[in-house]
């Protein structure tokens, strides 16, 4: 099977929601269990999509298809597709559309601990002061 690009879609969910949500909020956790999906299948992830709630068809979601840097959208969950675009079902007929393949990798979501976290809280909150989560 040839080599396809992907674009993971992690969702954009405030830091407010970590106790509750926290792999909605690890939006790296979430790129890195679309990396591995890709890695597996011996695809590569050519874009990193952080979504909340946006449009089907607005643009920055087919920039990179329309100039044929992308094949496949791919996120982790379901749950991941429905905070990151309105409507899934829009989306998906889009996607059918135009010929783009929308996958889930449909693997368990990682339970977070106190720790776990706590690192994504440092990540997320301290950006500007350089710290990177590792």
């Amino acid at each position: 099977m040839a080599q396809l690009r992907i674009a993971a879609i992690a969702s954009l969910v405030p830091l407010e929601e970590l106790d509750r949500e926290p792999f909605l909020v690890d939006s790296r956790g979430q790129h890195a269990m679309c990396a591995k999906w890709a890695a597996d299948r011996g695809h590569v992830v050519t874009r990193e999509l952080l979504l909340h709630g946006l449009r089907p068809d607005h643009a920055a979601l087919w920039r990179d298809v329309d100039a044929g840097e992308v094949d496949v959208f791919l996120a982790p969950s379901g749950r991941v597709l429905e905070r990151a675009v309105l409507s899934v079902g829009e989306f998906a007929a889009e996607c059918a559309r135009r010929g783009v393949p929308l996958e889930t990798v449909g693997a368990p979501e990682p339970a977070y601990d106190a720790e776990m976290k706590a690192r994504v809280h440092r990540r997320l909150s301290m950006p500007t002061a350089g710290y990177n989560g590792c």
